[in-house]
């Protein structure tokens, strides 16, 4: 079919993009780590590179949604950059691109939900790890 990329295509975008997104993830978070109040306990990195993330997928979804790109081409720029670097980078960017379109559609009461769920599902899941993890025998 016309568009679509094989599958050993699509995980090579996803691989290649989320193995420099983590690298840049690494690097940008230590920057703005190092550029913090000394003695700061807030997460100016996380907070940084999600909102880079997030600016990054918007422009990202104009750049596609204006149908210059081909069928293929789109796709590969989705996976390269959007679910592999971008993902590498933040997954935060997914979350906000997914929640704005809800928005978009109208969708409030999915939008509130999701972003509700999302928020405390997250926080509840890395309790239960952390209680997991630490109920292991040594």
């Amino acid at each position: 079919m016309a568009g679509e990329i094989s599958p050993l295509m699509a995980s090579l975008n996803v691989a290649v993009g989320g193995a420099a997104g983590s690298v840049l993830r690494y690097h940008a978070g230590r920057v703005v780590t190092n550029l913090a109040p000394a003695g700061s306990a807030f997460p100016w990195g996380t907070l940084a590179v999600n909102v880079v993330g997030s600016l990054a997928m918007g422009a990202l979804i104009g750049w596609i949604a204006r149908g210059t790109l081909s069928e293929t081409g789109a796709e590969s720029a989705r996976l390269l950059i959007g679910v592999g670097l971008l993902g590498g980078f933040t997954t935060f960017s997914a979350f906000g691109a997914e929640l704005f379109t809800m928005i978009h559609r109208g969708q409030m009461g999915m939008a509130a939900g999701y972003a509700a769920a999302s928020l405390v599902a997250g926080v509840a899941a890395v309790l239960a790890g952390i209680v997991a993890a630490q109920s292991v025998a040594a």
